[in-house]
């Protein structure tokens, strides 16, 4: 039976991460804002705020250091999700890792709701049911897990010169620094400004959605967002066994402080960018 949060009101809540899946995105959300608040003073070194955010750091060796600290964190990140999923798929043979509604696997469904999203939004059409994994967030994920690999292999190429130099001509490294640097530039712009609108500043989630901290969501909200997927649960017993008990207040509290930190950290790090590109070289 249902019982009822304390704190808030509500209902039991569903289950949509559970720990492990917690844990690997507040070391990845950790270690991706080291890398930005490193990397970005190196790659606008002539900018006058990136001086100073350098010197914070020990100053460019210092900087460059850390940002090496904050690479593995991320590139451990990164293993740990692939050893999972071929985990997933090769020992306990769950193909729905490669198709089906909780896959990220991009599908036909997704265009659709792509379609039918922007026809709500134009008014000219009802809203979409969404199942566990809406269009945008399968683009979200996409997104980081290419950059991780094109990142991560240009920075393996520039951290490890002598033994790459074995295998590579000299003409891939200026490639390599290239790619990095602008790659890590296009990922900082898309995580700080599209992921977090996507996850935190849209106006039915703002200030933030705690989810990801407490892999929990409401009755209401499941049946609000998903109920393609509601309605698939509910028509078996996996809805039941989805259900949790709420949060602890503490968690609750420091998902609100860690997002808030994040998301403010994150549009100041836009702002500077923008300063360093449209007035700091003029």
């Amino acid at each position: 039976m249902a019982t009822t949060d304390a704190a808030t009101g509500e209902r039991v809540q569903y289950q949509r991460f559970d720990r492990y899946h917690r844990l690997l995105h507040g070391v990845l959300m950790f270690s991706f804002l080291g890398l930005a608040f490193t990397g970005m003073p190196l790659l606008f070194n002539d900018a006058p705020w990136a001086v100073r955010l350098a010197a914070l750091f020990g100053g460019g060796h210092g900087a460059g250091i850390l940002h090496r600290i904050f690479a593995s964190l991320l590139i451990t990140c990164f293993v740990l999700h692939v050893w999972r999923l071929m985990h997933r798929l090769f020992v306990k043979k769950d193909l729905e890792v490669l198709w089906g509604p909780a896959s990220m696997t991009p599908q036909p469904r997704d265009v659709a709701e792509l379609v039918a999203h922007l026809r709500w939004f134009l008014r000219t059409g009802p809203q979409p049911r969404f199942d566990h994994f809406t269009y945008w967030e399968k683009f979200d994920y996409w997104a980081v897990f290419w950059g991780m690999g094109i990142i991560g292999g240009s920075g393996l190429v520039l951290w490890f010169p002598v033994f790459f130099s074995h295998i590579l001509p000299g003409s891939w490294f200026n490639i390599a620094l290239l790619v990095h640097g602008e790659e890590g530039l296009l990922a900082v712009g898309f995580i700080f400004t599209i992921h977090f609108f996507n996850s935190h500043l849209r106006p039915d989630k703002f200030p933030m959605d705690p989810v990801i901290f407490t892999g929990r969501v409401s009755e209401h909200e499941f049946k609000e967002e998903r109920a393609a997927e509601y309605e698939r649960l509910a028509a078996t017993r996996e809805l039941e066994e989805a259900e949790i008990g709420p949060a602890p207040d503490w968690v609750g509290g420091l998902a609100k402080v860690v997002a808030t930190i994040a998301v403010t950290l994150g549009l100041v790090m836009v702002g500077l960018i923008l300063y360093a590109v449209l007035f700091a070289r003029i």
